[in-house]
């Protein structure tokens, strides 16, 4: 797919659109009296509008990513990204989207506020990733294909030939959601990006890098896609206090926090499966760990009137009697271990 493929995919309005121009865009002199942005002249730290385009921060992100600045777009969180993966691309009310099944639910809900059908494929056995089932259930509206790897809340992280195959063969935008990417040993795609033009892939602060309440999200993908996204994004989509506490969050390194996360979720795995009512406990590359238990409902009232909250999933298409249980601190998880070992033994909260 090239770049005149592309831009047959964006929508007619967005082609044609003149994005909002800020006074930090038209002057980007060296520093003065501005009284161009009527913003207050009294120093409070944050008193002047941020940098729209975030330079500062993605230069620093490039260089920790391996992609140029021109291929990073920084949105408040993941879904500001994935919103816009509709808003650029779906026309409301023709187009449509496909996602696997079960995964992030914020795909169907964007669709859903965008008017756009979104179409979606359950995950084969194990999981496994139905290539064929979901280039079939695309049509000459499908513009958006949305694969999340490690996918949420199966754990499982999807052979990267099997991704660039779909890659390759969708005629619309691939989404690669890779939020849990880092406790991976599969890797990312993002490089790819710079192949395929189709291809947006996304990351997050949220989870290796212990930013979830900073709201970051970054978006890879090729130049001219992220021109699209930055035309259609609110122009100070992200705060000053953000970018200042994220630069220098990034100056400190992630390795061995994102080591001893794989390594409990290891001991936490090996763990679970001596408990009589767990039935299955599914491989994981995320840092958490998908479980099927015998009554979801009622471990669930345990572990809360312990103090401890997992994801009740067992509601979720394909995830029956499934809790998701994050990994934690070593010692949070001696608690989660402990209060399994009292509903093993019948001490069980009612």
């Amino acid at each position: 797919m090239n770049r005149q493929d592309i831009e047959a995919l964006v929508r007619p309005n967005i082609r044609a659109l003149c994005p909002y121009s800020t006074a930090r865009d038209e002057y980007q002199g060296p520093l003065g009296i501005f009284l161009d942005a009527n913003e207050s002249p009294y120093p409070t730290g944050y008193n002047r509008y941020p940098d729209p385009h975030q330079k500062t921060l993605k230069a620093q992100l490039s260089s920790i990513k391996g992609l140029p600045a021109e291929n990073i777009f920084l949105g408040n969180g993941s879904d500001e990204a994935i919103d816009l993966c509709f808003r650029v691309f779906c026309t409301p009310g023709r187009d449509n989207a496909v996602a696997i099944a079960p995964s992030y639910g914020m795909y169907a809900v964007a669709a859903d506020i965008n008017d756009v059908q979104m179409r979606s494929v359950p995950l084969g056995a194990d999981f496994g990733l139905p290539a064929e089932a979901l280039l079939a259930a695309c049509d000459a509206h499908t513009r958006l294909l949305f694969l999340c790897s490690p996918n949420n809340p199966s754990g499982n992280a999807f052979d990267p030939a099997e991704l660039e195959e779909i890659i390759r063969r969708f005629p619309g935008i691939v989404v690669l959601d890779e939020a849990y990417a880092d406790f991976s040993a599969k890797g990312s795609l993002r490089a790819k990006v710079l192949e395929y033009p189709n291809l947006i892939v996304l990351q997050t602060l949220s989870k290796a890098y212990g930013l979830a309440g900073l709201r970051l999200g970054m978006a890879f993908a090729d130049a001219y896609v992220i021109r699209l996204m930055s035309m259609v994004k609110y122009p100070y989509n992200i705060n000053q206090a953000a970018l200042d506490l994220v630069s220098q969050a990034l100056k400190q390194p992630v390795e061995a926090k994102v080591a001893e996360t794989v390594a409990q979720r290891g001991r936490v795995a090996a763990a679970l499966p001596a408990y009589g009512f767990v039935r299955r406990v599914w491989p994981s590359d995320a840092n958490f760990l998908l479980v099927q238990v015998d009554d979801a409902d009622a471990l669930y009232a345990h572990l809360l009137a312990d103090g401890i909250i997992v994801r009740n999933r067992t509601r979720v298409r394909g995830c029956a009697g499934c809790l998701r249980i994050t990994i934690g601190l070593p010692s949070e998880n001696d608690k989660l271990l402990a209060s399994l070992d009292r509903y093993e033994k019948g001490d069980i909260h009612r």
